[in-house]
């Protein structure tokens, strides 16, 4: 009896050991760069111009879309789909958001659509 439950306790041990070591899950699929991200940033639309040394640019994640919520009254871009460009790092896709580039403690931004543009160049 004492060798079973001695059989039986290796093997539940080495079933926790093995569930709490699995390494499939994709740090990338832990949405590491929603959060914010701190530099210079500016926007440009005919004769308005913003720019800041010392702007912030926050990511927050809805669905499979992110939205970019600009400080100093820059407006926002909303509703950017990305897909992987390396290991962990990320660019946007689809009609007038191209030019996002994104990682866990890197924003890059240069985006033109509808006569604005938008830059950022931050970090966290």
């Amino acid at each position: 009896m004492k060798k079973t439950m001695r059989i039986l306790s290796l093997l539940l041990i080495a079933t926790t050991v093995m569930i709490a070591c699995k390494k499939d899950t994709d740090p990338a699929d832990k949405d590491f760069f929603v959060g914010t991200y701190r530099g210079s940033i500016s926007y440009q639309k005919d004769d308005n111009t913003i720019t800041s040394s010392e702007g912030k640019v926050t990511v927050s994640k809805v669905g499979d879309t992110y939205n970019f919520f600009f400080g100093n009254n820059i407006p926002d871009i909303k509703g950017v789909k990305f897909e992987k460009s390396g290991d962990n790092n990320y660019v946007s896709v689809g009609s007038g958001v191209t030019g996002i580039s994104i990682n866990a403690s890197t924003l890059k931004v240069l985006v033109s659509n509808n006569g604005a543009t938008w830059t950022a160049d931050c970090t966290r």
